[in-house]
């Protein structure tokens, strides 16, 4: 099982999105989608999708969040074709950020937003061994500028399954970047591979909820471990949400409860709802009191 999984805020567009980002890609589906009531957005659809057999959580909850380029996806292309394939399609109705050209990084990349407004890299690996179809791939900016290594350092030690790769920190002249911070990083956190990078140009956007990592916990200990060791902001715990020290948003969630979500009962899907609404950081005992009706005795 998938132990990190992007979550992808939409206003209403999830089930479409779902629909467009599963047709781009080999192997890739919608595993499900499940209606939640009575939630503060009103009824909110959440779609579970594999992308080239990388999951990812997408919701439809209104339009509270926006996405933003401080976290995109970097997709890993075999082909040069590919990246202008998949170019072709994601850059329709959507933003240019970096043209499609050759860089010295890469024959072929462009970095696009999509139509929904979602940001993705589109890279040719050339001789790259392609481990890993998308990146989750966060960039410091603003207040955070500079904290790009730290980052990496503190979920290294938080998640297990961890390493720190390889490290391209800006030289001398390379401004308004300072020297020594982080250009390019990788590093694997469960078992997964990210990306992270620092940039001081002025930019309008920072990390913020419309992506967030879900972090799946079999037990109520760790749940209560990560909650501990990422948690920061307490005005932003919310339903299993939490905000970092670097303002990126997690959502620590029992395993359990991704088959909860997908109960065909309404009346016991309406019970653990209720029950979620209230927490902020879950509680599975409770939830399963819920999910059981015990809870109403």
């Amino acid at each position: 099982m998938q132990k990190i999984v992007p979550h992808l805020w939409f206003d209403k567009e999830a089930s479409e999105a779902a629909k467009f980002y599963t047709s781009l890609f080999n192997n890739s589906k919608i595993i499900g989608t499940t209606q939640i009531h009575g939630t503060p957005s009103g009824t909110a659809e959440m779609v579970t999708i594999k992308l080239s057999g990388q999951e990812f959580m997408l919701i439809s909850a209104g339009p509270f969040f926006t996405f933003t380029p401080a976290i995109s996806f970097l997709i890993a292309c075999s082909t040069t074709q590919e990246v202008d394939t998949l170019w072709e399609q994601l850059s329709k109705d959507g933003t240019e950020l970096m043209p499609l050209d050759a860089y010295p990084f890469s024959e072929r990349y462009a970095w696009v937003e999509d139509r929904y407004g979602l940001s993705w890299q589109i890279m040719h690996m050339g001789d790259r061994k392609i481990t890993q179809k998308f990146t989750p791939t966060l960039m410091f900016t603003g207040d955070v500028c500079g904290k790009a290594e730290e980052a990496i350092n503190t979920y290294a030690l938080v998640f297990s399954n961890a390493k720190v790769g390889d490290i391209l920190r800006y030289v001398a002249g390379e401004g308004p970047d300072k020297e020594g911070t982080i250009q390019h990083a990788a590093f694997i956190l469960g078992g997964q591979e990210f990306a992270a990078m620092d940039s001081a140009y002025e930019h309008n956007f920072t990390f913020n909820e419309a992506i967030s990592f879900i972090v799946y916990c079999d037990t109520q200990e760790e749940i209560d471990y990560y909650w501990e060791k990422l948690s920061a902001v307490p005005e932003a715990e919310q339903c299993g949400w939490l905000k970092d020290k670097f303002g990126v948003s997690w959502q620590i969630v029992p395993t359990v409860m991704k088959e909860m979500m997908q109960e065909k009962d309404a009346e016991k899907l309406a019970r653990v709802t209720e029950a979620f609404l209230k927490m902020k950081k879950f509680n599975i005992a409770e939830l399963k009191k819920a999910y059981e009706g015990l809870n109403n005795f």
